[in-house]
C-alpha cells in the first residue's frame, strides 16, 4: 500500500475535445469555417482528422483508442491484452470534469496541468489566420468551462493563435485574466515556415515574462495529420522499409550483400506493429527546441524571469544535450548578435526551464540529486501508456530517494513553476 502525505501535482496531462467545443463554443459565423479547418471525426468503425479540409484517417485500430484508453487500475500489461476486435470506449476523465476529478483521486493526483489533444495534433497547420483565431477562443472557453468543476485542481493551457501575432497576443491578454490558464501551449515545430527561433516570436517570449505565464513546450508526432516538420512521419516512413518484399539473392534490395549474398532469398521483415514516432519524436523535438531556441538563440538569457516547461519527451536527456552543446560551442561559437554570454550550463542553470519526467526514467531514480531543481512529474493520462502517482512514488521509493525530493519533483517543483498555490489536503492512501 502507498501513502503520501504531500501535494502531488500531474504536469502532463490530457483532454479529448468532444464536438460540443466546435458546436457549442465555436461562434456561429465561424462554425463552417472552424470545422473545415480543424475537425475531428469519431465514428463506429474509422476516425479522421480534417486540416484544411483535408482528410487523414487514422491507421490504428479504431476499436482502441490509444488518445484515450487508459484509467486508474489499469497496467500496461492489461491495455497490451485488450480484445482489438472488441469496441473499448474512451476514457470518460477525457472529456468529463467530473470524471476527471474522480479518476485523480483514484491515481494520487491532486492538481493538474491539462493539454489538448486535437488542437496539439492539428491547430498549427491550421492556414487561415482568422479561423485560428476563433479556434483558439473556442477551446479556451471550453477548458475554462472544464476547469471550473475543480477551479484549485484543474488548470490548463491555452492556445494561441501563433498564424499571426497580433491575434496571439491579443487571445494572451484576454487568458491571462483567467485564472485557470497559468501556461501557453507551444508546440516544437515551425509554424507557416518559422520555426521557434524565429525573430517572428520575440514579442511572444516579451509577453509571456511579462505576464508570468508558463511557456508550456509539448511535442507530438503528427500521425494524423501532413505536418513534415515534425520528426514523426520521418520515423514512419524509416519503419515501413522495415516491410519490404523478400529480396531474391542480391537484388540490389535493403538486405542485399553483394556476392556472399547472391544465392540467398531474404525473408520480409516483421512489421512492428507500432508506430514509431510516439517513441522516439518527443525526444528529439524537444532537444531541437532546447538546443536551438532556449540556448542556441538565448532566448533564456535574454528572457531571464520567463518560465518554460519542457514536457513529454522524458528529461535524463538534458545532461547529455548540455555536454555536446559545451563542447561545441569551444570549437564553434554560437554566433549571434545579442549580449549573452553563450555558455550553455550557465543558462541552463539559471534559466527558468524544467523538463517532465515519467514513473519510468531510471536516471531519475539513480540520481534524483542532479535533477531535482529541473523536473516535473506527469502521468501523460489518459493516453494509453499513463500511470498514476502511485506508480511514479512507488519506484521513486524503491531507488531509495529522499522522501523530500520525492515532494519536490512530484509536486512542489510544478506548482511553483506554474505560479499555482497548493492545496492543503494532500494526503492519500493508494485505493
Amino acid at each position: 500500500m502507498t501513502t503520501k502525505d504531500f501535494t502531488v501535482f500531474d504536469g502532463d496531462s490530457h483532454v479529448v475535445e468532444p464536438p460540443a467545443l466546435w458546436e457549442k463554443y465555436l461562434e456561429p459565423e465561424y462554425r463552417t469555417l472552424g470545422k473545415h479547418a480543424l475537425w475531428r471525426q469519431e465514428g463506429r468503425t474509422a476516425a479522421y482528422l480534417k486540416v484544411n479540409g483535408e482528410i487523414f484517417r487514422d491507421t490504428g485500430n479504431p476499436n482502441l483508442p490509444r488518445h484515450a484508453l487508459w484509467r486508474p487500475g489499469m497496467s500496461w500489461d492489461a491495455i497490451g491484452e485488450l480484445d482489438p476486435h472488441t469496441r473499448h470506449p474512451m476514457t470518460e476523465g477525457a472529456s468529463d470534469p467530473r470524471a476527471r476529478l474522480a479518476d485523480m483521486d483514484a491515481m494520487g493526483v491532486d492538481q493538474t496541468l491539462l493539454y489538448p489533444t486535437w488542437f496539439a495534433e492539428g491547430f498549427f497547420l491550421v492556414r487561415d489566420p482568422d479561423a485560428a483565431y476563433a479556434l483558439a477562443r473556442a477551446y479556451n472557453d471550453w477548458i475554462a468551462d472544464f476547469c471550473k468543476a475543480g477551479s484549485n485542481r484543474l488548470f490548463a493551457v491555452a492556445i494561441l493563435p501563433l498564424q499571426n501575432m497580433d491575434f496571439a497576443l491579443e487571445e494572451l491578454e484576454r487568458v491571462a485574466r483567467v485564472p485557470c490558464f497559468r501556461a501557453v501551449f507551444i508546440r516544437p515545430m515551425f509554424v507557416e515556415g518559422r520555426y521557434l527561433n524565429h525573430t517572428y516570436y520575440e514579442p511572444l517570449w516579451a509577453e509571456l515574462e511579462r505576464l508570468g505565464i508558463t511557456a508550456a513546450v509539448h511535442p507530438t508526432p503528427g500521425l494524423w495529420n501532413p505536418e513534415w516538420t515534425s520528426h514523426g512521419p520521418f520515423f514512419e516512413k524509416v519503419k515501413d522499409r522495415l516491410a519490404q518484399p523478400a529480396v531474391p539473392g542480391g537484388g540490389g534490395g535493403p538486405f542485399a550483400g553483394g556476392a556472399a549474398a547472391s544465392n540467398t532469398t531474404f525473408s520480409r521483415a516483421t512489421p512492428l506493429g507500432h508506430p514509431l514516432a510516439p517513441i522516439l519524436a518527443p525526444w528529439l523535438d524537444n532537444h531541437m527546441f532546447v538546443a536551438s531556441t532556449l540556448i542556441g538563440f538565448a532566448v533564456m538569457e535574454r528572457y531571464p524571469a520567463m518560465k518554460v516547461v519542457v514536457a513529454h519527451g522524458k528529461a535524463s536527456w538534458m545532461q547529455e544535450v548540455l555536454e555536446k552543446m559545451e563542447a561545441s560551442t569551444r570549437v564553434i561559437p554560437l554566433l549571434h548578435h545579442y549580449p549573452v554570454s553563450t555558455e550553455p550550463e550557465e543558462m541552463w542553470e539559471h534559466g527558468h526551464v524544467m523538463l517532465g519526467f515519467d514513473a519510468e526514467e531510471r536516471l531519475i531514480q539513480k540520481l534524483p540529486q542532479d535533477f531535482a531543481a529541473k523536473v516535473i512529474w506527469g502521468s501523460r493520462y489518459p493516453h494509453h501508456d499513463a500511470t498514476s502517482a502511485w506508480d511514479a512514488l512507488a519506484r521513486l521509493r524503491n531507488a531509495n530517494v529522499p522522501e523530500p525530493l520525492i515532494a519536490r519533483i512530484m509536486g512542489q517543483n510544478a506548482a511553483a513553476q506554474l505560479g499555482i498555490a497548493i492545496i492543503n489536503q494532500a494526503a492519500g492512501v493508494e485505493s
